[in-house]
């Protein structure tokens, strides 16, 4: 997401860099372009007015004005006020010391909320934690076999009764269940509306009374954009919500819910949900984010994602072969594999400093390129993976009528996989390659 607003930003920065020395003029310029933007990504207006009233009180000041690279100052200044805006640091869920930690779940129906669940429940896991999941949302009984499902998939146990049972109750019997089951974390799905109604909102306050969650999140879809802020508000009202969950944040390019909802609810964003994969859910981290948004990269939650889904054995097996400056298309297809696991390529590039997001929308990223190659890979025989110098005519042939491709398809992989050889080969004897993007085409 923020692809529109990040582009557009650039443009307003693109402006103050042709400037050796900043005016006034100048600085009101580049605030008025800022407000357009946010506006237009579905920004609440106060929250326009207030943020861009802040950067120009700081940037009017000696500290841009004065300075001898005015330009860096004011999108450092930019960059702290979004920082700010979204919440500064990133706060995690509070743990009781006596388990199971509840934690509810409220939001519209069509929110992801249930998704959110299992992909919460995955997230615990992950953290070593041992989760339960209660299917509390009676009125749409797909709700009650999507968390089942999710269970089954994650070995996650799934607490129900059905779809005639009172949510209070079921809420209330999942907690004694979870005490039983010796699970350390709870996580109740309640039921959601087309639209809030005093039903819903009684429904949900007399859940809360009865079980007392240690956390309450609120799960809202980014791609609402400023109506996010009108739905945290009344649930703020009536719920109490303690953080927001936003999904969907990869389908919507104005991320004005993002920037919103703290500013006006006071609550933090808690996770930042994405994607169908239940493992594309993360802790969600201001700084992060607004350095997405300027075009500085965010190397830290790149790193983390690469700890977290590559293998080290692997990862060691594959160095001691570099070292023996061996390196075959399984090794190839395994790297892919590993890559794969962090998620989309254009996710990953987005993540890359001096590759704003708004750059990304003109880029060529197709993640099915990928399947194409692996199908070439794995219609190979293990003799032709080891020693890629055998496969003569009629074995390309062969492998692409295989992988349902073609010649042409064939023989640009083993002209790629030459160049990556040869790099993993520099690479192995402790010397940098001159191009490591060679095998991309033509790079600057």
């Amino acid at each position: 997401m923020f692809e529109s607003l990040s582009d557009k930003l650039q443009t307003a920065f693109d402006g103050l860099k042709r400037q050796g020395k900043l005016t006034d003029k100048d600085v009101e310029r580049a605030a008025r372009e800022i407000r357009l933007a946010l506006l237009e990504a579905d920004v609440n207006f106060k929250v326009v007015k207030q943020f861009v009233d802040r950067v120009k009180d700081r940037a009017l000041g000696s500290e841009v004005l004065e300075s001898l690279t005015p330009a860096q100052q004011f999108i450092k200044i930019v960059n702290e006020e979004l920082t700010a805006l979204m919440g500064s640091a990133s706060t995690k869920l509070t743990f009781s010391p006596r388990p199971p930690t509840v934690i509810m779940m409220v939001g519209l129906q069509g929110s992801g909320k249930t998704t959110a669940c299992g992909k919460l429940a995955n997230f615990l896991l992950g953290q070593g934690k041992a989760p339960g999941l209660v299917a509390g949302d009676v009125y749409r009984p797909a709700a009650v076999d999507q968390l089942k499902t999710l269970g089954e998939q994650l070995g996650v146990p799934v607490y129900d009764e059905g779809t005639s049972a009172d949510p209070v109750d079921i809420a209330k019997h999942g907690v004694k269940w979870a005490q039983d089951k010796g699970r350390d974390v709870l996580i109740i799905d309640t039921a959601g509306r087309l639209h809030i109604d005093d039903k819903l909102m009684e429904e949900l306050v007399r859940i809360r009374h009865s079980v007392k969650p240690h956390n309450i999140l609120l799960v809202v879809d980014a791609m609402t954009g400023q109506d996010a802020v009108n739905v945290a508000l009344q649930f703020q009202e009536r719920v109490q919500f303690d953080g927001v969950i936003l999904t969907k944040m990869d389908g919507d390019a104005r991320g004005g819910a993002a920037l919103s909802v703290r500013a006006v609810t006071g609550k933090p964003i808690k996770f930042a949900s994405s994607g169908e994969k239940l493992d594309n859910f993360e802790y969600f981290h201001p700084d992060r984010v607004a350095s997405r948004i300027l075009g500085m990269g965010d190397v830290l939650s790149l790193i983390e994602k690469a700890e977290r889904t590559i293998d080290e054995r692997q990862a060691r097996e594959l160095e001691q072969r570099l070292r023996k400056a061996t390196f075959t298309f399984d090794d190839f297809l395994e790297q892919i594999q590993q890559v794969r696991k962090m998620g989309s390529i254009s996710s990953l590039l987005g993540m890359i400093p001096g590759i704003p997001a708004g750059k990304l929308k003109g880029m060529q990223v197709d993640d099915r390129a990928f399947d194409k190659i692996q199908a070439l890979i794995q219609s190979m025989t293990p003799e032709e993976r080891s020693h890629p110098e055998l496969i003569n005519g009629s074995r390309r042939r062969r492998i692409a009528a295989g992988s349902g491709s073609d010649i042409q398809a064939i023989n640009q992989l083993l002209a790629q996989f030459k160049q990556v050889q040869k790099m993993m080969k520099q690479l192995g004897s402790g010397r940098a390659p001159k191009n490591p993007f060679q095998m991309f085409g033509n790079s600057s």
